[in-house]
């Protein structure tokens, strides 16, 4: 029997990368609930949209402008949020370094 490192290396970049993806993702889906409550828009209308069509298409549901700050940076500052608010609960998604 002989042990296979590149095929252990393999297994471990498809297990991290879909942790990551994972991460990245409830990542998005909290920041758009956020942006949706801070516009008081449907959430549910907003996720959908995420779903069939990108997040490009679901930060169409909300307005350019909102007062001083523009949609583009509530949501910057939202994701910041969401990511702290995922790490807390979650974790750290930074994956393991060898050696």
């Amino acid at each position: 029997m002989v042990w296979d490192l590149r095929r252990a290396l393999l297994r471990k970049e498809e297990f991290e990368s879909g942790r990551l993806t994972d991460f990245e993702f409830r990542e998005t889906v909290r920041t758009l609930k956020l942006m949706a409550r801070a516009f008081a828009a449907d959430e549910a209308a907003i996720l959908e949209a995420l779903i069939e069509h990108g997040f490009e298409t679901a930060l169409l549901g909300f307005p350019e402008m909102l007062g001083e700050e523009t949609r583009d940076a509530l949501c910057h500052r939202l994701r910041k949020e969401a990511r702290q608010a995922l790490i807390r609960e979650r974790g750290d998604p930074t994956p393991y370094r060898l050696g």
